[in-house]
């Protein structure tokens, strides 16, 4: 299509030559650069730029984006989300849309449908991989490239999740091939919900029809949650594995491993459909291939027979007897259950949780308070990210890039600050009186002792890395070969004996030492607090991250080989195994997760591992077993570490705006999230949020602004 008047002539330093298309998010040109190649340039509405949440999400799923192999999806190839007009470059793939191809050349025959769903799980198993689920799997969205399908537009329909369910007047998705848990609960969807939309597509592709056609959305989506799909002209055996697909139940779908090993058994000519195909082994299949391995020679694939695999004729007077049954007020039903379900799901909360008494500070009601920026902006630190230490009903907050300042938790009034530059850091922890701090002066480390009460500095010691343990502080010796430890007043009760490259570590107030002698292994020593005598207890992969205690076994999360390299951030670390310590014994005990896991750690209670993901995915696995208990896309990028409420059994998690979500612990079902805060403060996207609790209280840190919320969320009320 040419271009229009008031379409820019170039975008990013790409020549626009036509328009490709436009949805609700945004319009796509056909670029080139000044080397000749081309591109697709997705180019963001204007009525889009002005919200910030957007921006940030946007920006966020460019970088998972990026992280798709692009061998059949369009890789990214430039970006800027922080134009005016936000806008993603990704390959041109030359050749038409699979509707476009279908409504030309009718339903595919055998050897295409075969290259097509075999095309489409290669595509979903890497957009899976990075940690992406695509939510707008339709025939639209499926380039037909010689050399295989292209799987589209995975990531505006991701980054457009904030808004509304409906933008300019349509659904967010398509509901012909939307999953019943997409129109349900939008917030609650995993990559299951692309399987299911991944049945429909394939029922298109052969039939010409989708399984779930209607007159209107609202129908459809209706026929999506509640009635069965219409299968009659999809062919054996391609019938019987989309019935496997379009199953209601996400846990009920098969996942993409068996499906591969089904799909490479499809008959490769459009007249060869016969009973040597009915295994996920059959003659195509090849013996090293990885989706063999799963079922082979037990499991029959679904809905075997003789007939061949094509898909042409007209459709049966099923799809009519089901229309005529929906009424008018059916659909206006549908209206309701489809657009008014997920906000009751996402912003209810439960009412067991709700009817409870809260443990809040005297007096508190919702607050928000912004801390002040240091005087030397430009001063660098390296003591780790921005956040807040509670005790009791006041908080110790700092970061780099502002002052460290004592916060009243039920009123969000600042009691006192120490400091007037960015030297000083978040606080380390408190005891006993005294909050512990960093201080960083001419290039040195320090760690600074200050008065809980008043905010004067009783004393100083040189450091380099402190943590607070049972007795005081523990610290790094200058030569970095041992640990100090160092009571209230600030007298030094112990080092532990010289080894090499030593970081302390505390867990349940129990003192330890991690340290790197071979650059192999890092060796884990429990040191006596009484007099610092180490016992050597293990010796841990390079790169294991301490995660928390459970049972009383210090809990480490190993990455994969090849994720420990320098520059990943820690979001995006690959994990496959938990290793657990016996504190007695010093034996390690391997746990492998049942998946090699992306995302940031962190043990809650005893049992729970969880791993949060750049792109807002959270996981939560067995700390005994490594099992999958659950799996949720929060639509928040940018994630803080989470904490736990044991009392409501929840835990909370809140990102780079200020946005805070309640997930139950068992389940991880959403149960409430909170709106953005309204002024961050300067460069919030360089900090990393945070979130603590104090008592029942939840405290989020984004940018240099803290903001209050109740247990009840966004209906919690003031106390007396």
């Amino acid at each position: 299509m040419p271009l229009r008047d008031g379409d820019p002539e170039s975008v990013g330093g790409y020549v626009l030559l036509d328009r490709i298309g436009a949805g609700g998010m945004g319009t796509v040109f056909l670029g080139r650069s000044a080397a000749g190649r081309r591109v697709a340039v997705k180019l963001v509405h204007p009525q889009l730029c002005e919200d910030e949440e957007f921006r940030v999400r946007f920006r966020q799923e460019i970088e998972a984006v990026r992280r798709v192999s692009g061998a059949f999806t369009a890789p990214v190839v430039d970006a800027d989300p922080d134009a005016e007009r936000p806008w993603m470059a990704t390959l041109y793939v030359p050749g038409p849309s699979l509707s476009a191809c279908v409504d030309r050349g009718g339903p595919l025959r055998g050897p295409e449908l075969r290259i097509l769903a075999l095309g489409l799980i290669e595509a979903l198993r890497e957009i899976h991989r990075a940690g992406v689920v695509h939510r707008d799997l339709k025939p639209g969205n499926v380039l037909m490239a010689e050399d295989g399908p292209r799987v589209i537009d995975f990531g505006i329909s991701r980054a457009a999740d904030n808004q509304q369910l409906t933008v300019t007047g349509n659904l967010i998705g398509t509901p012909p091939f939307m999953s019943p848990e997409q129109l349900r609960s939008p917030r609650d969807v995993t990559p299951a919900s692309d399987v299911f939309s991944l049945g429909s597509l394939l029922a298109y592709a052969a039939t010409g029809n989708g399984p779930f056609d209607a007159d209107t959305p609202y129908m459809a989506g209706y026929q999506v949650m509640y009635e069965p799909p219409t299968l009659d002209e999809v062919p054996q055996p391609l019938r019987g594995i989309v019935e496997r697909c379009l199953d209601k139940d996400p846990a009920a779908r098969p996942g993409l491993v068996e499906l591969h090993a089904w799909l490479r058994a499809l008959p490769q000519t459009a007249d060869s459909g016969n009973s040597d195909h009915t295994t996920g082994s059959g003659e195509h299949g090849h013996p090293d291939d990885p989706g063999n391995a799963v079922d082979t020679g037990k499991r029959a694939m679904p809905g075997a027979s003789t007939e061949p695999l094509t898909g042409r004729g007209l459709r049966g007077e099923r799809r009519g007897r089901r229309l005529t049954r929906l009424l008018t007020a059916v659909g206006t039903a549908v209206a309701v259950t489809a657009l008014s379900l997920a906000a009751v799901n996402a912003f209810g909360g439960d009412e067991t949780a709700a009817a409870r008494t809260p443990s809040l500070p005297a007096g508190w009601q919702p607050w928000q308070t912004t801390l002040r920026l240091g005087s030397v902006p430009d001063t660098a630190m390296d003591s780790g990210p921005p956040g807040c230490v509670p005790e009791r009903t006041v908080l110790y907050c700092g970061g780099e890039g502002f002052t460290v300042a004592k916060v009243d938790a039920a009123t969000g009034r600042v009691i006192w600050r120490y400091g007037d530059s960015v030297q000083n850091t978040m606080p380390y922890g408190v005891r006993d009186g005294v909050v512990y701090v960093a201080e960083q002066t001419q290039g040195e480390f320090r760690t600074a002792a200050l008065d809980a009460a008043t905010g004067k500095r009783r004393w100083v010691r040189d450091s380099d890395g402190s943590v607070v343990f049972s007795g005081g502080l523990l610290t790094s010796t200058n030569d970095i070969q041992g640990v100090i430890a160092y009571d209230t007043s600030g007298k030094e009760l112990w080092q532990s004996p010289k080894a090499a490259f030593c970081a302390p570590l505390s867990l349940a107030g129990v003192p330890y030492a991690e340290c790197t002698i071979t650059g192999q292994t890092t060796t884990l020593l429990r040191l006596d607090p009484a007099n610092g005598t180490a016992r050597r207890l293990a010796a841990l992969p390079i790169g294991s991250k301490g995660i928390g205690q459970s049972g009383g076994a210090p809990v480490y999360a190993q990455p994969a080989a090849a994720a420990n390299q320098d520059g990943e951030i820690e979001s995006e670390r690959r994990y496959t195994t938990l290793l657990r310590v016996d504190p007695r014994t010093g034996a390690v005990r391997p746990v492998p997760l049942y998946r090699t896991l992306r995302g940031a750690p962190t043990l809650l209670g005893d049992d729970v591992v969880v791993f949060a993901q750049t792109n807002g995915t959270v996981t939560a696995v067995s700390a005994d077993d490594g099992k999958q208990l659950w799996q949720r896309s929060t639509s928040m990028e940018g994630l803080s570490q989470p904490v736990l409420s044991a009392t409501y059994e929840r835990i909370y998690i809140s990102n780079r705006i200020g946005r805070v979500v309640a997930l139950d612990l068992s389940t991880g079902k959403e149960l409430w999230r909170t709106s953005a805060v309204d002024i961050l403060g300067d460069a919030s996207q360089d900090w990393a949020p945070s979130v603590v609790l104090v008592r029942d209280e939840i405290v989020a840190m984004a940018g240099n602004t803290l903001s209050s919320v109740g247990p009840n969320g966004p209906t919690s009320q003031a106390t007396d």
